[in-house]
């Protein structure tokens, strides 16, 4: 972080000279320049690469932007991941193995893909309801069931036994909470 583009490009050109010396080098195509809106834009070279200025990057598994915090858009990132998980482990989910255990690996593999980090997000009802949409359509899927069997939701739930994923999101949210009341070095 700095607070202007001059000093910005001094700390980049030190970081790449120091990691140099190292034996490390930057990957100037995953480094990225965000600002807020009282600093204008312009291109900052290193080791003679201009860096890509984005509104939003992807940080340790998480949507990083500044302003408003909107998670819509990393609820729709994590839902896309949660369907690519799934589908990696279709064979397992189609096969013939019982249901509580396609339950323990979708709760083992699947959920944490989608969850993780939501410790710290706002959600609305809206994107909670999306979540529950995705995770009974995945539900579904692993039963062989379609819309045209009209076999109600809780029906669903009642066979797969899969915890909602609401009162999962819950839960992280107040082990977090319970985590951080528990801290005994003052910060």
């Amino acid at each position: 972080m700095a607070e202007t583009l001059g000093d910005l490009k001094t700390m980049l050109n030190g970081l790449s000279r120091a990691s140099q010396q190292v034996g490390l080098r930057m990957n100037m195509g995953k480094t990225k320049i965000m600002s807020n809106a009282h600093v204008p834009l312009q291109p900052v070279i290193v080791e003679n690469a201009a860096l890509e200025i984005v509104d939003e990057y992807v940080y340790l598994g998480r949507t990083i932007q500044l302003g408003r915090s909107n998670f819509e858009k990393e609820v729709n990132r994590r839902i896309q991941l949660g369907w690519a998980e799934f589908g990696k482990l279709r064979a397992i989910f189609s096969s013939k193995i019982p249901q509580c255990l396609k339950t323990k690996v979708f709760e083992q593999c699947v959920l944490p893909v989608m969850t993780y980090g939501s410790e710290t997000w706002s959600l609305t009802m809206g994107l909670i309801r999306r979540f529950r949409v995705t995770q009974r359509a995945m539900e579904k899927a692993m039963l062989g069931v379609s819309l045209r069997d009209r076999i109600r939701n809780v029906e669903i739930r009642r066979r797969t036994k899969v915890t909602d994923i609401a009162q999962r999101v819950a839960k992280l949210k107040w082990q977090w909470a319970g985590h951080i009341v528990r801290r005994k070095d003052g910060r």
